[in-house]
């Protein structure tokens, strides 16, 4: 334990010890007259504190007081304190034409209390003012103390800048200086758009020197005349001008990352605006300081003294009969328990949770969080088991706890709502999902919250791909039952097909059989009646045979001269075709019929020339075809 400021103890204690030394060591003024005895025996028997007993508790009561003041702590560590800022520097334009009274008060007064409410709701954010109309001034460059920018806004008219026009280059100029080239510039536009209608340098400047510009426009479509302070109308070529609201500046908004929003009478517009800004933006690191953390315990000592000042100051007797020592009484009201519901040491259990959670001891943690939430009916206990819970990956057990946290502000509600999306989000089923988006729904209701927003949207993305999915299994499944349907009717015709093709082999198979059996019954009866006739030849046959034979040598004699015949006229055709054309070779010359005489055997001799005897009537005969076969290109040389 240490003390934030110890010189209350240097200072103040010696003091006390030597005011209430002198205060218990003096006698009293009576006490300097009359004896002790005397004094007991004219004292009324009261049961009252003493003098020296009070002023014990005096002193009692300053000693706890002066620690109260020096500030008792315990020591929890160190952590980092970053301050992070998204520079956002607002144009105001201070032209004549934002003195139009076509939204009310007037075009300028209105986009000054747009300006002033943006620094209300941005009071962590640097913010600058920049004032153009023809040309362009800073009017206070980035900061931090609002209260300065703010008064300097509210001096700001159309006085202010002589030379009237609506120059926005040369604001977006005066924009780049005033901040570092190196970082990402946010500039806020309040403006009617002047009469400019194209756009296209203002926004090829803004994406070279990376400046997000957003717009928020004054003034309304239909418009209004420009009145001066002297009550006249501002006039051109002798006719009143009616300034509108020129929407063509939304492109220098949309066209460099920005946004354009036109202005309403409440400050929706500026909230709306403040959320895309932050949405966009990226917060840059501006300082980060380590400090300490501690607990503080200034409330033990400061309660103890309150408690004896009662006592001190009471005017109670004590009575006989309550023989109850007033120790025992004072330790009764501090650590009894059972009779309230939080104890003065619950601190170092919650203390104890907390650095088992810092620790990743997420069951130790829920476990101390959940006996602490029983007894005391916390909320914010009850949110902290339901943390504990979801880091330990129980789901469900976390969306119960955060079911009964209950609380009062906003904020806190909308968080606990979120971290129950979240739980219901790792879940992952479909009807999950479905509570998920629905919790986070509330949180947004009850305070928008760009992390909270981004879960949302992955949610839902993922609820979409999730029912896809199972419409997709679905028609599988579909169409796997049609397959197998399918697969089921062929394999039956299958089935009837083979069975009738069975039957069809089996009644062939019979037939075979029968055929067989009548055609081995015929062949029997065949052999039996050629048995009988190879065994008694007739004289018929006899006869037969004797033609037979004399047939054959009346073949062969003329199949001697049918061959002298032949080799004649095959040497009188070589010789006549040599005298036609001495060129061409014969055909077939007396060498190559002799070859094939000598190849040929008897037996095909006798049938070649038999052909030929019945052919032909001359004794001329031809031995090759006339007839010649198509030629095949295709056909291969060999």
């Amino acid at each position: 334990m240490s003390f934030l400021h110890p010189e209350f103890l240097y200072y103040m204690l010696p003091l006390i010890i030597i005011l209430f030394g002198l205060l218990l060591t003096q006698k009293e003024s009576h006490a300097t007259f009359f004896s002790s005895e005397v004094m007991q025996r004219l004292r009324v028997s009261s049961n009252t504190l003493t003098l020296k007993a009070r002023n014990a508790l005096f002193f009692l009561i300053a000693v706890l007081m002066t620690i109260a003041l020096a500030g008792p702590v315990i020591k929890d560590g160190k952590i980092e304190v970053t301050a992070k800022s998204a520079d956002i520097m607002i144009a105001l334009d201070i032209s004549d034409s934002m003195l139009a009274e076509d939204v009310y008060p007037n075009r300028l007064k209105l986009a000054k209390q747009k300006a002033l409410e943006l620094l209300h709701l941005a009071p962590n954010e640097r913010i600058g003012v920049i004032a153009f109309a023809k040309n362009s001034y800073l009017v206070s460059p980035l900061s931090f103390d609002h209260e300065a920018v703010a008064f300097l806004l509210k001096k700001l008219n159309t006085n202010s800048i002589t030379e009237q026009g609506t120059d926005f280059m040369s604001m977006l100029q005066v924009v780049d200086k005033s901040i570092k080239q190196d970082a990402k510039k946010y500039l806020l536009i309040l403006s009617d758009g002047g009469d400019k209608k194209d756009f296209s340098q203002e926004i090829a400047f803004a994406k070279k020197h990376d400046i997000a510009v957003f717009v928020l426009g004054v003034g309304t479509p239909q418009g209004a005349p420009i009145k001066l302070k002297n009550g006249e109308f501002i006039k051109q070529n002798g006719k009143i001008i009616v300034s509108k609201l020129n929407d063509k500046i939304a492109d220098l908004a949309t066209k460099t990352g920005g946004v354009y929003i036109e202005s309403v009478n409440s400050d929706a517009d500026v909230k709306a605006m403040l959320q895309e800004i932050e949405r966009h933006s990226k917060k840059k690191e501006l300082k980060s300081e380590k400090i300490e953390k501690y607990i503080p315990l200034f409330y033990y000592p400061l309660g103890l003294a309150l408690l004896l000042l009662l006592i001190a100051t009471s005017s109670m007797s004590k009575r006989v009969k309550v023989e109850v020592p007033g120790l025992f009484i004072l330790g009764l009201l501090l650590f009894n328990s059972s009779a309230s519901h939080a104890g003065l040491l619950d601190f170092i259990q919650l203390d104890k949770a907390k650095k088992a959670y810092e620790q990743k001891n997420y069951a130790k943690s829920a476990k101390i969080y959940d006996e602490y939430a029983k007894n005391t009916n916390h909320n914010e206990s009850f949110y902290n088991v339901g943390n504990a819970l979801y880091k330990e990956g129980k789901y469900k057990e976390a969306i119960k706890n955060y079911e009964k946290a209950t609380f009062n502000d906003k904020v806190s509600r909308a968080r606990n709502f979120a971290n129950m999306g979240n739980a219901y989000a790792k879940i992952g089923d479909e009807a999950s999902l479905k509570k998920a988006i629905e919790a986070y729904k509330t949180s947004l209701k009850l305070h928008e919250d760009k992390d909270t927003r981004e879960n949302l949207e992955a949610v839902k993305k993922a609820l979409k791909k999730k029912q896809q999915q199972k419409k997709q299994q679905q028609k599988n499944k579909n169409q796997k039952n049609k397959n197998q349907k399918k697969q089921q009717q062929k394999n039956q015709k299958n089935q009837q097909n083979q069975k009738s093709q069975d039957n069809k082999k089996n009644e062939k198979k019979q037939d075979n059989k029968e055929q067989k059996n009548k055609q081995h019954q015929d062949n029997k009866k065949d052999q039996k009646s050629e048995q009988r006739k190879s065994q008694k030849p007739s004289e018929d046959e006899k006869k037969q045979q004797k033609k037979n034979a004399e047939k054959q040598k009346n073949a062969k004699q003329t199949e001697k001269k049918e061959k002298e015949r032949k080799q004649k006229s095959q040497q009188k055709s070589a010789e006549k075709k040599q005298k036609k054309d001495k060129k061409k070779p014969a055909s077939v010359s007396a060498a190559q019929a002799e070859k094939m005489k000598n190849r040929m055997s008897d037996a095909e001799e006798a049938k070649w020339l038999k052909s030929l005897n019945n052919e032909q009537s001359t004794y001329l005969y031809r031995l090759n075809q006339s007839n010649k076969k198509k030629e095949n290109s295709n056909e291969k040389p060999w």
